[in-house]
C-alpha cells in the first residue's frame, strides 16, 4: 500500500480526512439471531479486537452495551424497537431513506469528547442476497467495519475479506489487517482529522500481521 492508499481508506464523502478508533473496551450485543449466530458475531468481534490488541468487556459502565448489532427483514422493524430513536437521531427519516435506497446495511457511530468511538450501531436487513452470505463472513466483515471509522470508498470496490484458495476459509486481507493493527498503535491518537495521520499509519504498517 502507498500513503495515498491509506489516506483514501479514511477520506470522507466531502474529501476531508476522518479517523477514529475505539476509546473503551467493546461490549457487544446482538439482536434478531439464534444463539448459534450470536456466538459467531461475538467471536468475530473478539477476533478483530485481539488482532489490534483492544479489550472486550461484558458490559459498558455507561451504556451497558456499546456495540449493538441488529438483524431484521424490513427497515420498518427498527421504528418499533424501544428507545432506539433516542440513540439514533431522526430514526424515522433515516429508515425512510434506507428503504428508498433498498439498502441492506447501515452503521452509525457515537463519539466521546476526544473523538474516539464511544458506541456503534450496525443494522443488517437480511434479504435473500444477505442471507446467502456465510454467517462467519458476514460477522467478520461487520467486525472489521466497526473497529475504526472507514471512509465511504474504503470497501466500495473491494471487500476487506478474501478467501484462502486451498481451504475456502474467509480471512481478513493482509493489508487491511495491517492498517487496523497500526491504527491501534498506542503512540497514535484515538481520532484525527489531519491527513498527515495517514502517513503515520503508513509508517507503522506490517504486512506480516497475523489474520
Amino acid at each position: 500500500m502507498t500513503p495515498e492508499d491509506v489516506q483514501e481508506l479514511f477520506t470522507r464523502q466531502d474529501g476531508s480526512y476522518g479517523f477514529a478508533r475505539w476509546g473503551r473496551p467493546i461490549a457487544p450485543i446482538v439482536f434478531g439471531v439464534e444463539d448459534e449466530s450470536l456466538a459467531v458475531v461475538k467471536g468475530a468481534v473478539e477476533a478483530v479486537a485481539t488482532l489490534v490488541g483492544h479489550q472486550m468487556a461484558e458490559t459498558d459502565p455507561e451504556l451497558g452495551s456499546n456495540l449493538m448489532v441488529f438483524f431484521f427483514r424490513e427497515w420498518d422493524e427498527l421504528v418499533a424497537v424501544p428507545d432506539l430513536g433516542r440513540m439514533i437521531p431522526e430514526l424515522e427519516p433515516l429508515v425512510a431513506r434506507l428503504k428508498a435506497a433498498e439498502a441492506t446495511q447501515y452503521r452509525a457511530f457515537r463519539f466521546d469528547d476526544t473523538g474516539a468511538i464511544q458506541a456503534a450501531f450496525v443494522f443488517l436487513r437480511m434479504n435473500e442476497a444477505m442471507a446467502a452470505i456465510p454467517a462467519e463472513a458476514l460477522a467478520l466483515g461487520e467486525a472489521v467495519q466497526t473497529i475504526v471509522t472507514w471512509g465511504p470508498k474504503a470497501f466500495a470496490e473491494r471487500s476487506p475479506l478474501a478467501k484462502v484458495p486451498e481451504t475456502g476459509a474467509t480471512v481478513l486481507r493482509p493489508e487491511i489487517a495491517a492498517v487496523i493493527a497500526a491504527a491501534y498503535d498506542r503512540m497514535l491518537p484515538a481520532s484525527s482529522d489531519d491527513a498527515s495521520h495517514a502517513l503515520r499509519l503508513f509508517a507503522r504498517l506490517r504486512l506480516d500481521t497475523p489474520q
